[in-house]
């Protein structure tokens, strides 16, 4: 055998292990070579870090904000002082402008109620014959307010009633399937179109008749308001219990309507007749008791007229 191949043979033979190459460190500011798109958020970092750097603590230095420079200056302070004194006089002539045709104060005093008031109001309205006393409390010569008098006509009644109305006469109309919303907006629209031509009809017939009176345009309207509380029991009572049920409460309603006006008008209208020295039996004082008597019964038609096509 071959010398070389007993070597070769007698020799183990050396496993050879691949080389291992170091990967350089990146340093800061050389690319990785294995990225295959630069990083950019660490430069904006440092720049970030640089901006920040000369407050000390890592946060923006303060600076004087545009508004502070604004008001130190005493040029603008002035201006300033000087604008509010025009809103405030440009709030006072809107005020004195909105009460001239818009009594706002006085509208305070119709909407002073409470709970007690209302229920005692609306016990007075189904049931006049029960009340005696129908003066109305002053206070130096000033109507004390409604929730202190059941007599003093107030404008949350017959505002919620309306409301209430529109309402029942809705609900009507969709038992019926006649409900649509001009229909239902032609009823309000009727309603009001007729307490207006009430009210303008009472204030010409007043003026005619040269009643002085302080029966004042609000304390119309709050009066006639009250005939809605009649029409929505009616309404009510027609759609539980039918014709029959609307006719009785209608009915019942429209009498204790007529008595109410009679006696609250009774003492706004005649009684200034008395004290004027006016002849009970002039002719007037007989105006002056027609044109109450008048008033009076136009609630039941009206109240009529308003809700008998809402109950089939």
């Amino acid at each position: 055998m071959h010398p070389a191949g007993l070597a070769a043979a007698g020799t183990p033979r050396q496993r050879k292990w691949p080389s291992k190459r170091r990967i350089p460190v990146s340093q800061p500011g050389m690319a990785d070579p294995h990225q295959l798109f630069d990083d950019t958020s660490s430069a904006q970092s440092r720049g970030y870090g640089a901006q920040r750097a000369p407050s000390g603590l890592g946060y923006p230095a303060a600076s004087a904000s545009p508004q502070a420079t604004f008001l130190a200056d005493p040029v603008s302070n002035m201006a300033m002082a000087y604008g509010s004194s025009l809103a405030a006089q440009g709030k006072e002539l809107v005020d004195k402008n909105i009460d001239r045709f818009i009594p706002v104060t006085k509208l305070k005093y119709y909407f002073a109620v409470d709970t007690m008031y209302v229920g005692k109001k609306l016990g007075l309205l189904f049931f006049p014959y029960l009340h005696q006393d129908w003066e109305v409390q002053y206070q130096q010569d000033t109507p004390v307010a409604p929730r202190f008098d059941v007599n003093a006509p107030d404008l949350y009644i017959p505002a919620m009633a309306f409301i209430t109305y529109v309402l029942v006469a809705g609900l009507a109309l969709g038992t019926q399937d006649r409900f649509s919303p001009d229909l239902l907006g032609l009823q309000a629209s009727s309603a009001l179109a007729w307490l207006t031509l009430e009210v303008l009809a009472i204030l010409l017939s007043l003026y005619l008749v040269t009643v002085n009176t302080d029966l004042t345009t609000i304390d119309l309207v709050a009066f006639l308001g009250y005939k809605y509380v009649g029409m929505i029991g009616g309404v009510l009572m027609g759609l539980l219990f039918g014709k029959i049920g609307y006719y009785v409460v209608l009915g019942w309603c429209c009498v204790s309507i007529f008595v109410f006006m009679i006696r609250t008008l009774r003492l706004k209208i005649l009684a200034e007749a008395a004290a004027e020295g006016v002849p009970v039996r002039g002719a007037r004082n007989q105006l002056r008791m027609y044109l109450t008597m008048a008033v009076a019964a136009a609630q039941p038609l009206l109240m009529y007229w308003l809700t008998f096509h809402l109950v089939r």
